[in-house]
């Protein structure tokens, strides 16, 4: 079924973009109009902050902080050192640009025989085991995958080193990743993070040719075009200078974002400067030329746009990369998208000698701009535009980059919203929940957290199989389709940890891992892939492309502050009565008013009345509850005051008195002590012991008698 790119932008404050095939979302973008993407945007910046520590810079170029720049990420044209030593840097980078080039053109060539005997060996295994079951023969792709491994280390070793600052969490030791990207994406964790090149946050999702690219990679990443084609990551330069002796405070630069402000971080910054256009790459301030996109591996398209760009006259200094939408252009297309991306060059030159930093000088361009330029592919047979104003510009971009494919753009005007009619208002309003139902019963469970994304695959009440081993698998293979399909559309990134349902047959965990790589093949991100462990979890790293739908669109909770727990009621009213307690020893207030949600009130005055009353006699303070309905849990007030609005009579301190009681419990004692005497001593007869005992309790009785007609005299004289 053909696909097609709808276009929202009835609302000024929301524009959303996705690309249907018949009634399955396979990408959506969005962007806000308070939160607009900046990354790929180039600023006239100034130098605030050196840092030895960091062999980094920060700079103020008008972000609400200011951005990181790496060393490595500054130009030697910023140096302030000496002309003479400047030039033979430039050389020495220019001579290993060439260098670079010359390698990955040879690793182009060579890749071609190892993937044809691969495939070779993946046929005669797989006519060996057709006999076997399905999962038998999944079984048999990790292990020709395998084969081609060599090739792939081999071509990996001129790739540069890693550094730190990298959205997608670093390798652990011990564990074998699966690297689902370009060659060159082993270096995706460089200096500047996760951005791994000037324009690393715009993206293009037209597919490579079926067949064309090694088993194992990524396909359609013309992203990886910008990331990884334009500009490698960059090694640290030899140590011959540091940043702080030739960086210097309030210097001015040109910089360009490639990595979004997010959190309580500044965005990453670089001076190695490129503007991205449909077919082609121009980076400005890079010394190379005549470049290739990897993912273009057909060998005679290779060779045509090798001598296109060899025929394109690019300015010393300057480089070109001709990008994976551009294998089956023509030499006129290409070179028209050069010279428009030569003169914004130009422009972008004048304006930034009239501006005074912090300044922006080039902005990406708006969401339409960049989905037509980085999503539209020969798939896509139309783009329907809901909105007069977005319609206008997707209709004159179109024409600018592809007039041909500008009969595609239509405006729609029907009364019923363009989502709706194609039924995916339901599916976005849907990203908002952590559940995901599957077909066969089963359901995943996404959970966000600060350190890394979590999903759990759960079997819920899909048990139509025959054995527990058999569910298990069906719903782990349907869980890895959709769980590439949700990082996709809701751009989880970072270190993402997947805990499937525990299967006891390796090969079972093998198919599992191929389902979920070939689903992955259609992400625009760079994403490494590890094994599932003992304990049933996977562990993968996914790059960032853009802000995530649920990090755009919502704020934390008021109530819960984004814990998304509040406390009970029981908990939250002896918590209540707790801080009154403790107002109470400190003596300061005669009366305490408590406003708490209705729920609580109730509890305390059907629970803890008692309690309360309580601390009212111990502490003399008034104690006043009143309900209120505009506030949830966990939130309550209480309100001290120096005065009551009622008295409270504070229960009397226990004082000594002089008493009569006390010279009878001293008569008491007499007794016991003579009773124990004479029960000690040998009787003489057994008639004279009940006589005493009678004479003490007659003495006993008339003094009790004589102590309560002193008191009833008493109390008749006061009277």
């Amino acid at each position: 079924m053909a696909k097609k790119m709808l276009i929202d932008a009835t609302h000024a404050e929301e524009t959303r973009v996705v690309v249907v095939d018949g009634n399955r979302v396979e990408e959506f973008d969005f962007e806000s109009e308070n939160k607009r993407q900046i990354a790929g945007n180039i600023y006239l910046a100034k130098v605030t902050r050196v840092e030895p520590s960091l062999q980094a810079a920060f700079v103020d170029y008008g972000g609400n902080r200011h951005g990181f720049l790496a060393f490595s990420e500054i130009h030697p044209d910023y140096y302030q050192i000496p002309v003479a030593d400047r030039e033979a840097l430039l050389a020495e980078e220019e001579a290993l640009a060439e260098a670079e080039d010359a390698e990955e053109e040879a690793r182009a060539e060579r890749a071609a025989a190892p993937r044809s005997r691969t495939r070779t060996r993946r046929r005669s295994k797989a006519e060996a085991t057709a006999s076997e079951d399905a999962v038998t023969s999944a079984e048999a792709e990790p292990e020709a995958e395998g084969a081609a491994e060599p090739e792939a280390k081999a071509e990996d070793e001129g790739a540069p080193e890693a550094k730190a600052e990298a959205e997608a969490a670093p390798v652990p030791e011990g564990m074998e990743v699966i690297d689902l990207g370009d060659d060159g994406d082993e270096g995706e964790e460089g200096e500047e993070g996760e951005e791994g090149g000037q324009a690393a946050e715009h993206a293009e999702a037209e597919p490579a040719e079926e067949g064309e690219s090694p088993e194992g990679e990524i396909e359609s990443v013309a992203e990886d075009d910008v990331a990884e084609e334009i500009r490698t990551v960059r090694k640290p330069r030899p140590r011959k200078y540091k940043i702080q002796e030739v960086i210097k405070v309030r210097q001015i630069m040109l910089v360009q974002v490639v990595k979004e402000e997010r959190g309580n971080k500044g965005a990453a910054l670089t001076t190695y400067l490129s503007l991205a256009g449909r077919y082609c790459v121009l980076m400005p301030n890079t010394a190379r030329g005549g470049g290739i996109s990897r993912k273009i591996t057909n060998a005679a398209d290779r060779k045509k746009l090798k001598q296109i760009a060899a025929e394109i006259d690019v300015p010393r200094g300057a480089g070109l990369i001709i990008r994976t939408a551009g294998a089956k252009r023509t030499k006129a297309e290409i070179k028209r998208d050069y010279e428009y991306l030569q003169r914004l060059w130009e422009e972008i030159r004048t304006l930034t000698l009239k501006s005074i930093a912090p300044a922006k000088i080039y902005e990406e361009g708006d969401l339409i701009k960049r989905s037509i330029r980085d999503l539209y592919s020969r798939e896509i047979d139309e783009v329907l535009v809901e909105g007069e104003r977005g319609y206008r510009v997707a209709k004159d971009f179109m024409k600018m980059i592809m007039p041909s494919h500008a009969k595609n753009v239509k405006h729609y005007t029907d009364p019923q919203p363009l989502f709706a009619r194609y039924q995916v208002e339901s599916y976005l309003a849907g990203m908002f929940n952590p559940v995901v139902q599957l077909k066969s019963g089963g359901y995943i469970v996404i959970g966000i957290t600060e350190a890394l994304v979590a999903i759990d695959v759960n079997s819920g009440r899909s048990t139509r199989e025959g054995s527990i081993e058999e569910t298990a698998l069906k719903t782990n293979l349907e869980a890895a389709e959709e769980v590439a399909r949700q990082l996709r559309l809701r751009d989880l990134a970072g270190l993402i940890v997947i805990d499937f349902i525990d299967m006891e047959e390796r090969r079972n965990n093998a198919a599992v891992e191929k389902r979920l790589k070939d689903k992955l093949k259609n992400d625009r991100a760079r994403i490494q892939v590890g094994r599932i462990s003992g304990f049933g979890l996977l562990e993968m790293s996914r790059q960032r492309l853009r802000p995530g739908m649920l990090e755009a669109t919502t704020q934390p909770c008021p109530h819960c502050h984004g814990t998304g727990l509040v406390r009970s009621d029981d908990n939250l009213a002896l918590n209540i009565l707790r801080q009154i307690e403790e107002e109470g020893t400190r003596r300061r207030s005669r009366e305490v008013l408590v406003k708490a949600p209705v729920s609580i009130v109730n509890y305390l005055v059907n629970h803890k009345r008692e309690n309360i009353a309580e601390i009212e006699r111990r502490f003399g303070m008034a104690i006043r509850l009143e309900a209120d309905p505009f506030l949830i849990s966990p939130d309550f007030e209480i309100e001290k005051f120096k005065t009551a609005t009622r008295a409270i009579a504070e229960a009397p301190a226990p004082v000594v008195s002089g008493s009569a009681a006390l010279m009878a419990a001293i008569d008491e004692a007499q007794d016991e002590g003579e009773e124990a005497q004479a029960s000690g001593a040998e009787a003489e007869s057994g008639e004279e012991q009940p006589k005493k005992k009678r004479r003490r309790r007659r003495r006993r009785s008339r003094s009790k008698s004589k102590s309560t007609e002193a008191q009833e005299a008493a109390g008749d004289d006061a009277a």
